[in-house]
């Protein structure tokens, strides 16, 4: 079937519906919903059942692209850096050192088992570095593996700051396989542009998003996540423009906001938590439809033993010497090596080879292809087992509740009480967003003048106003009166 443009929505919504339903159900067998969309792309595609024909690198490129915009930031949103602080520096070490030597390390064995060259494997093994966001993020949510300690925000954090290291690595190799007159200390230079720059837009267009969203008043709550969503293309490809990595640039600007007061945030955040997930289906369905089984298998076997090496030595290796310097168990370090999964980032990345136009960019395209699936199919459903059997998943009925649940769930507050502004309130003139409230209180009314209003994160307090207050708890009353620096009045 050819695509044309009068059946593509059609098919195209067939197929995210079709995978919608099939992932909710797969979860009952232990199938992880990521690799069916991808088996769903695959039988739509050329030699599936469908035949719908795709081969169109450039196209892929662009659709993985920008649902790794979406994906990262929701990550980034996603992130509490109360949660994330106390493991900041393992997360850093194993999103750069950790990617570094995992590349070096199955380099090396590719250069060994194959007939590529040093660079072509190093390139190879850059592409597959990083472990995955969405497959790592997707897989202990939908699962809700509740884990001990600091585990789950260390690969949280991760997975989601480690492709911006992976993306330079394979730009960097890419580079040299091209340029093959150049040497390794001249990839130097780039390398620490991307990653400076990376870092410092991210921070900055986080600042510069922040005051955007609080100081614009746009009239309607709708129009707010699409803001954002402007704010995080701008931060990607002005930051890709400057010369630095994109993907980091997002992802820190987006758990800087994730941790700020932001107008309508529970809007922004449920609306990103299923736009990632549309984004997941989209990509991996894409992905797919852009593989021919046919021509994967004739590289089965050395995607196995290099997919056996990366799961099994190279990735546990990265993880052993990077944590070096830490204390921690040795259960809780063999648990962050096995999720090393892989998913559609390094189907992604190995798209830039395909389009580059490189000698054996084919076989390396499915070789990545193998690897991916081999990884999220042995990694991805044995998560909750290992968990187990190393003893670092908590017991049924304590799992740990984040703020960021908290702060997106609907449920009822169950404590109501007034305050009364009075005209020496250091609250007269603020902003609400800007009172710096427990994430579990919100002003659900304001009596001004005789009139009720319905406020918003933008709403500016006013002396004499009486703030109908709603809480989960009597406790979080006195951080309120704290905050407003105002007698709180129960409500009879």
């Amino acid at each position: 079937m050819i695509l044309t443009i009068e059946n593509i929505l059609l098919i195209g919504s067939l197929l995210l519906l079709i995978s919608i339903i099939l992932g909710k159900t797969s979860s009952r067998f232990g199938v992880p919903t990521l690799l069916l969309f991808l088996t769903i792309g695959m039988i739509a595609g050329s030699d599936g059942l469908a035949g719908i024909k795709f081969n169109n690198p450039k196209v892929a490129q662009f659709i993985g692209i920008v649902s790794l915009n979406f994906i990262l930031f929701s990550g980034g949103l996603d992130t509490n850096w109360k949660t994330v602080k106390p493991i900041l520096r393992e997360g850093v070490i194993l999103s750069t050192l950790g990617v570094l030597l995992t590349a070096v390390s199955l380099g090396l064995f590719v250069f060994w088992l194959t007939d590529f060259t040093i660079y072509e494997s190093l390139l190879l093994g850059s592409i597959v570095s990083s472990t995955d966001a969405a497959a790592v993020f997707s897989i202990l949510r939908s699962k809700s593996i509740a884990l001990k300690a600091n585990l789950r925000p260390t690969l949280e954090l991760e997975s989601g700051s480690n492709d911006p290291m992976a993306y330079v690595l394979t730009i960097s190799f890419l580079t040299l396989v091209i340029n093959q007159d150049q040497g390794l200390l001249s990839i130097l230079p780039m390398f620490f542009l991307q990653m400076i720059l990376g870092a410092a837009a991210g921070f900055g267009f986080g600042i510069l998003s922040k005051y955007i969203i609080n100081n614009l008043k746009l009239g309607f709550e709708g129009l707010y996540p699409v803001l954002v969503i402007a704010l995080m293309f701008i931060t990607f490809s002005a930051t890709d423009s400057l010369g630095g990595n994109g993907f980091l640039a997002i992802y820190i600007c987006a758990v800087y906001l994730g941790n700020q007061d932001l107008i309508y945030k529970k809007t922004i955040l449920k609306m990103y938590d299923g736009l990632a997930w549309l984004m997941q289906i989209i990509l991996f369905l894409t992905l797919g439809l852009l593989v021919f089984p046919s021509q994967v298998m004739p590289f089965m076997g050395v995607g196995l033993l290099i997919s056996l090496f990366l799961i099994f030595v190279a990735r546990p290796l990265a993880v052993f010497i990077s944590l070096i310097p830490f204390k921690m168990k040795l259960q809780r370090r063999f648990f962050i090596s096995w999720v090393g999964l892989r998913g559609a980032v390094p189907i992604v990345f190995a798209t830039y080879p395909l389009i580059a136009g490189i000698d054996k960019a084919d076989m390396m395209f499915n070789i990545v292809f193998f690897i991916s699936v081999t990884s999220v199919l042995l990694q991805g459903t044995s998560l909750s087992l290992v968990a187990k059997w190393l003893k670092v998943d908590l017991p049924e009925g304590e799992k740990i509740v984040t703020e960021h649940d908290l702060f997106i769930s609907n449920s009822p507050k169950m404590v109501m009480q007034e305050v009364h502004v009075t005209d020496n309130c250091i609250a007269i003139g603020s902003k609400i967003v800007s009172l710096g409230f427990p994430k579990s209180a919100v002003i659900s009314m304001i009596k001004r003048n005789d009139h009720f209003i319905t406020p918003d994160g933008s709403t500016v307090i006013e002396a004499h106003d009486i703030l109908v207050v709603l809480t989960d708890k009597e406790e979080d009353f006195d951080q309120v009166s704290s905050c407003l620096k105002q007698k709180i009045i129960e409500v009879k």
